[in-house]
């Protein structure tokens, strides 16, 4: 009678770990979930390059900046039209909330892009050599 006595009581307490752990877990915020997240919003012309709304979140003790890098096939001839534009940490908000931010790509020469270009953009954290988090997305200007 005392050993299933004994058996409930451990597996009561070991009942009780889990439940209190799964606790732990839902009622963590939901912004941390989401930290170092990434998305092209909107891909516009801006002369004389390109202009990227982003939307990001990061962490707080993250030292990155953002990366947005644009290419085109050149249909009039060899190679391609490629734009690139940053955003410094200094002016990234990492607090693990959601921002928006408009990066700035500036072609490279002799690029060229103009109104119904199809081109495709990527965008990625970049880190002492280490990047992450790459979105890539097709638009037509």
């Amino acid at each position: 009678m005392k050993s299933s006595r004994l058996r409930r009581r451990v597996l009561g307490t070991a009942a009780v770990a889990v439940l209190a752990g799964v606790g732990v877990l839902v009622g963590a915020p939901a912004a941390v979930a989401k930290a170092n997240f990434l998305a092209i919003d909107k891909v516009t012309l801006h002369e004389p390059g390109l202009q990227v709304k982003v939307t990001y979140s990061c962490d707080t003790e993250i030292n990155h900046q953002l990366v947005a890098n644009a290419s085109m096939p050149n249909e009039n001839g060899p190679g391609e039209s490629t734009a690139a534009g940053t955003i410094k940490r200094d002016k990234l908000i990492c607090d693990y909330g959601s921002h928006t931010a408009k990066v700035t790509l500036r072609p490279a020469a002799p690029s060229r892009f103009a109104k119904g270009d199809k081109v495709k953009v990527t965008i990625f954290y970049f880190d002492d050599g280490f990047s992450y988090g790459h979105e890539e997305k097709v638009s037509v200007l």
